[in-house]
């Protein structure tokens, strides 16, 4: 099965009313970083993952899934 990383938080991070910056100040990584998960370039260690997700204030579930590419 070839599958990636769906990543929903851009949309996640927008509706919180962040910025890139804000959130990235949160978790204490770089704006590049932010940028390059929300972008699909970088696949974020479980660490960094749960800490986006409690810096907004949801589950990882929420920000990340698994996209096997079928329905």
């Amino acid at each position: 099965m070839d599958a990636k990383l769906g990543v929903r938080l851009k949309e996640v991070r927008t509706g919180a009313g962040l910025t890139q910056a804000e959130l990235a100040d949160r978790v204490s990584v770089s704006r590049k970083t932010i940028n390059t998960v929300e972008n699909g370039v970088f696949i974020p260690s479980t660490l960094l993952a749960l800490k986006l997700a409690a810096a907004l204030g949801t589950d990882v579930e929420d920000l990340f899934f698994l996209d096997t590419g079928g329905s």
